[in-house]
């Protein structure tokens, strides 16, 4: 009986350490699919701009605009608390 007890724990014992790894694998596959989509999205931009570098002027104009956008209306918002 005596033996059966160690033989026990160390099953248990086994079990979550496995369960453990298993929990630890699961989310080092979630951070590569993350990298990977991340990875195949920037390809795709890089090809996407080298095939028609107009594009890049136009994003740059395009986040210009919005940037300018979002600090008046920052601005206005400010305006409106103060009142």
């Amino acid at each position: 009986m005596a033996e059966a007890e160690p033989q026990e724990e160390n099953c248990e014992n086994s079990i979550k350490k496995m369960e453990k790894w298993n929990r630890d694998l699961e989310k080092l596959l979630e951070e590569m699919e993350k990298i990977t989509v991340r990875a195949a999205w920037m390809t795709y931009n890089i090809v996407t701009i080298h095939t028609n570098p107009d594009l890049a002027n136009s994003m740059k104009q395009l986040q210009d605009s919005f940037l300018r956008c979002k600090e008046q209306v920052g601005k206005k918002w400010q305006e409106v608390l103060k009142e």
